[in-house]
């Protein structure tokens, strides 16, 4: 039985030894665990095998839904991507200790602004257990320390990912309990409780996940609880690139946070029927006008609502959407620069399809999830949010006295 009190203490412990390390040890870490990962691909299809075999008698119990099943399954292109992203993120420049900025406040009193690691942070993931190693290596290569909680679904899967991570770290000294795995629910409600110890819980999951974590827990969370992602047809908009893109945001991978769940159509658009026609030939159910346009179907099912203007979409999606990301299709310049600017989203875009909204497609690397807060990091959360600052001043000797009796005065000059 897992002590979370000691696993978040050793994590703590281990964070302080991972905050300083540099680039090349970090890079280090991701080649070893890139080679574990490519040496027991044969063991790690094992594992996955076995989840999906549970999965498969959970999927015909109800227990699961068919967007949860397919997300389980590892295959030869899933290891290959991972790899992939492995090596990418080695290429990205360390995000630690970068100078963001320095002030002069006076002759040889400089301020500066350093990016910093945030500490030890929990993420909570469901069904996809290639989440494990793409957490972990975001979480390695930015400073931090990791207590990851898989879905109970991907179990072997994960549980063997844990054990060539940490073997891999193991090989290059790397400090132990850096990145830890957690298994149940207990393990999540415990977790919530060690504010003193955890410095950032990121859920990735179903809306009754998100809100079960922050209604329980005083640690700061960072994450979203849906993915209602909108686009907007605007009366200009050509009909073969709509057709492309409404059909690419919607098919392409229904199931994930960023696939489109309601189209805004301009009234005066003259090709809805059209549209309408090759949706469904694409194996699309189209809901016109629903009771509910804040629900996030995760399936190839798809809402359509006519606009009076583009006033009354955006209207619509900063009262529907869950800030997640929106799309204009549009070939009104005037019209496309209102829409982002006035759209309350972390992602917004324009004539492109919602699925861009990921961290990969960003050139993070990855993505430990996507941030619908106001806060430090907004959107696809990559290598650069999941740091933080702290303000390093280098003085020589120098009292406040002076400033404050106003025989000196600051000079504030950005370098």
């Amino acid at each position: 039985m897992i002590d979370i009190f000691e696993v978040a203490l050793n994590a703590k412990n281990a964070y302080l030894k991972t905050m300083n390390l540099n680039a090349e040890i970090k890079n280090q870490a991701l080649i070893a665990i890139a080679k574990k990962i490519e040496e027991n691909k044969n063991a790690i299809f094992e594992a996955n095998n076995e989840d999906l075999k549970s999965a498969q008698i959970m999927l015909q119990e109800g227990k699961i839904n068919q967007a949860t099943f397919n997300r389980l399954k590892i295959n030869e292109n899933k290891i290959n991507d991972l790899i992939t992203g492995l090596n990418d993120l080695i290429k990205l420049e360390d995000p630690v200790n970068k100078v963001l900025w320095q002030e002069e406040l006076d002759d040889d009193l400089i301020l500066k602004k350093i990016a910093t690691p945030i500490g030890v942070i929990g993420v909570i993931f469901e069904a996809r257990p290639d989440c494990f190693i793409q957490i972990a290596s975001l979480l390695i290569k930015s400073g931090n320390c990791g207590i990851l909680k898989g879905g109970s679904e991907a179990n072997n899967t994960n549980s063997l990912f844990a054990i060539l991570v940490n073997n891999a770290l193991e090989e290059i000294n790397y400090p132990k309990n850096a990145i830890n795995l957690i298994y149940s629910r207990d393990d999540i409600k415990k977790m919530l409780e060690l504010d003193e110890y955890i410095n950032l819980i990121i859920p990735r999951g179903s809306n009754a996940l998100v809100k079960f974590i922050k209604e329980n827990t005083k640690i700061p969370v960072l994450g979203h609880a849906s993915g209602i992602c909108h686009i907007f047809i605007d009366e200009s908009a050509e009909y073969k690139n709509v057709k492309n893109i409404v059909i690419d945001a919607k098919t392409q991978y229904p199931s994930a946070c960023n696939a489109v769940e309601t189209i805004l159509i301009h009234k005066h658009w003259q090709h809805l029927e059209c549209l309408k026609k090759d949706l469904i030939e694409a194996k699309i159910e189209v809901v016109e006008n629903p009771q509910n346009f804040a629900h996030e179907y995760s399936d190839t099912i798809l809402s359509i609502k006519i606009v009076d203007s583009l006033d009354d979409a955006i209207e619509h999606i900063n009262k529907y959407g869950s800030g997640h990301t929106d799309s204009i299709l549009s070939d009104n310049q005037e019209n496309i620069e209102k829409f982002m600017n006035l759209v309350d989203s972390a992602c917004v875009f324009s004539n492109c399809s919602t699925r861009f909204s990921d961290g990969f497609r960003f050139g993070f690397g990855a993505e430990v999830g996507i941030s619908t807060n106001k806060t430090h990091a907004r959107g696809p959360v990559g290598l650069e949010g999941l740091t933080i600052y702290k303000y390093k001043l280098f003085g020589k000797n120098q009292i406040v006295a002076p400033y404050a009796q106003g025989e000196k005065k600051f000079k504030h000059k950005f370098l």
